[in-house]
């Protein structure tokens, strides 16, 4: 099958499409054939050799995170799923290794679910990984109805689905971006703050995607909520202030549910762009560039 692959670390131009084995499903796992998939920050990260910490597997390395595609091969022991289902889901990359920038990708049945009826797979694929952050950023903090949250990074891919969750779960949510996202953050019923100046507070939690840091404690009231973007970035609590930080997990029960939100037309999908396998280092390139408002998508 054709994959998107690289065999050395740097730049976009180390890319190139490659002929890999067809992998197979073992026990509980399912093959999808992928009609599309998205790159990540984390994508650019490790391609260029920049990741902080070892990998499970050695180059050549094929990335890739989300899928939307459909079941083509099912293994032992999984019920639920046909070939032929329309399925998305992601694959935890970092612990797996296991690239969805290639023609099938075989992951746990337990990570997918049925891909939303009202979305073509280009923007189908944008919802898993960062609609999951999303999720389980607001999981975390476990605000109830009325709590006042500042979404940092508002206008990005994983900003905007916290706005929308936020919306549905009847928080009141401000959200910190550029002069140019106020429509984009308002159509999401949050409040718009330009990202130049201060939040003044206080607010039950902040989840800060831009990475402004430790200094947001300061618009938290005490014993509030705050969500970091990565581990390494969580600070220490005070003033009771829980803090935790997104480390996101493939969960295809939850991510029914963010499935569900998108059919009804409550949970937005954006696409800034399509590529071809082709096209990679191209897409790697205008992501690495900034200012991207919705998923870069590639296809076969």
């Amino acid at each position: 099958m054709r994959a998107v692959s690289y065999a050395e670390f740097g730049g976009p131009e180390v890319l190139h499409v490659a002929e890999v084995p067809v992998p197979r499903p073992g026990a509980g796992q399912v093959r999808v054939r992928v009609a599309a998939s998205v790159v990540h920050p984390v994508d650019l990260m490790v391609r260029s050799g920049r990741f902080p910490a070892p990998l499970p597997t050695g180059l050549p390395y094929t990335p890739g995170w989300d899928v939307a595609g459909a079941v083509d091969e099912i293994g032992p022991g999984v019920e639920g799923l046909a070939v032929g289902d329309r399925v998305i889901g992601f694959s935890p990359w970092l612990q797996t290794t296991a690239g969805a920038h290639a023609e099938h990708v075989v992951l746990d049945a337990a990570w997918l679910t049925p891909a939303p009826v009202r979305a073509p797979a280009t923007e189908a694929a944008t919802l898993p990984t960062n609609g999951l952050a999303a999720a389980q950023a607001l999981d975390l903090l476990a605000l109830p109805a009325g709590s006042t949250v500042l979404v940092t990074g508002a206008a990005g891919q994983v900003g905007g689905f916290v706005l929308a969750l936020a919306r549905d779960a009847g928080l009141k949510a401000t959200g910190l971006a550029g002069p140019g996202d106020r429509e984009f953050v308002e159509s999401l019923g949050a409040t718009f703050l330009p990202r130049e100046e201060q939040p003044a507070g206080p607010f039950d939690a902040v989840v800060d995607l831009a990475v402004i840091g430790s200094t947001l404690l300061d618009v938290v009231r005490d014993g509030g909520g705050y969500v970091a973007a990565s581990p390494p970035l969580r600070p220490e609590p005070v003033r009771g202030i829980r803090t935790f930080a997104l480390e996101v997990l493939p969960d295809g029960a939850r991510l029914a549910r963010l499935v569900s939100l998108v059919d009804s037309g409550d949970l937005p999908l954006r696409v800034a762009g399509v590529h071809t396998f082709a096209d990679a280092a191209a897409a790697h390139t205008r992501l690495a560039e900034g200012g991207v408002r919705g998923g870069v998508v590639l296809v076969p």
